[in-house]
């Protein structure tokens, strides 16, 4: 299989005829093209480019302060994502505030903080939600349960995402010539295909939607070059067997009953209208922006060139910082944090591989 995908992809490259650059926007799809050997099969024609699509590497500084002031409260269980532990904030990290005691915990899904919250009724415990479309579903499932239940010590710090509008920055930006989008397949599971068509009708950008298999970004990529030769840009599926081109309505419906858009900063692409998912106000008693009366949280400059990555400017050896003072054991950004970080991928299986 592998002589075989590494010639279709050579002889995409000899139609090509020449350099294109394509932006694989899921955080998995970089990790996967590293493990699966399907990035050193391009030819030198086509270059990847990383893009927003690590919902860890995209939660602004702010926020991730906001979720320190909220786990550094006394008695708050604050429950979180084991990558988000490790990102810095302004002072320190999720994982630094466990160390002095405050009461953080790593959980593998929303339910799992909402039992919690069950089984310590005199504990107040707030989930940090982050995350797409894919997992925004769970979220608002959850808070349906807590209402239902009538549960009254749960709270959600929404900071979740809405992919659509950050390729909109992304295909509007001058400086960044994309010949084609990849998009994340478990995105289009949710959304389908529909909420990605302006990209072609308004910008002209190809797009293909694509599993996490070799064969399956491998198509992807294909199915942009195919659509860059023939002039023809679409927005394709090449992840049938999950991928309906209406989505999934229920998921999206659970999301519409909770959730409304809302203006959201995000770490490299600064604030974008209605590019976050804000609790409705029939779910204000779990928002813990308000039952804890968050204040505003500052912008901080920091040395980490993760906004850079992440928009695809550059890649993650360009960064003065990657491999020396910023590393997997010491990361100054979360980009060298997250599993599905850029940075994190190229130190671990891109380390003097350029494309």
């Amino acid at each position: 299989m592998t002589e075989t995908l590494e010639g279709r992809l050579g002889e995409l490259g000899r139609v090509l005829g020449r350099r294109v650059t394509f932006m694989e926007v899921c955080g998995t799809h970089t990790v996967e093209l590293f493990r699966t050997g399907v990035r050193s099969m391009l030819p030198r024609e086509i270059r990847l480019i990383s893009g927003p699509g690590c919902p860890v590497c995209v939660t602004d500084q702010r926020d991730i302060d906001a979720a320190l002031f909220l786990a550094r409260l006394p008695g708050v269980i604050f429950t979180t994502y084991g990558d988000m532990l490790r990102v810095p904030g302004s002072r320190g990290s999720l994982g630094d505030a466990r160390g002095e005691g405050a009461d953080v915990r790593v959980i593998t899904s929303a339910a799992q903080a909402l039992e919690g919250a069950r089984q310590t009724p005199c504990r107040e415990v707030v989930f940090c939600a982050v995350g797409f479309e894919t997992t925004a579903p769970a979220t608002a499932a959850v808070l349906l349960e807590a209402r239902r239940q009538g549960i009254k010590n749960f709270s959600v710090l929404s900071l979740h995402k809405r992919v659509p509008p950050a390729l909109e920055l992304l295909a509007s930006a001058p400086d960044l010539a994309v010949d084609g989008f990849l998009l994340p397949g478990h995105v289009g599971v949710i959304l389908g295909e529909e909420p990605f068509r302006f990209l072609p009708e308004k910008f002209g950008v190809p797009c293909a939607l694509a599993g996490f298999e070799a064969e399956e970004m491998a198509a992807g990529i294909a199915e942009l070059g195919r659509q860059v030769i023939l002039r023809a840009p679409a927005v394709r599926s090449v992840y049938p067997r999950a991928v309906r081109p209406e989505g999934n309505p229920r998921a999206r419906s659970l999301m519409e009953e909770v959730f409304s858009p809302a203006r959201a900063p995000w770490r490299g692409l600064g604030e974008m209208a209605s590019s976050g998912l804000a609790l409705r106000e029939d779910f204000s008693p779990f928002d813990a922006r308000r039952r804890f009366d968050l204040p505003p949280f500052p912008s901080v400059s920091t040395p980490c060139a993760c906004g850079a990555v992440l928009t695809g400017r550059i890649d993650p050896p360009e960064c003065p910082l990657f491999g020396t003072s910023c590393t997997p054991a010491s990361p100054v950004g979360p980009c060298m944090v997250s599993g599905e970080g850029s940075c994190a991928a190229h130190h671990r299986f891109g380390r003097g591989w350029t494309v």
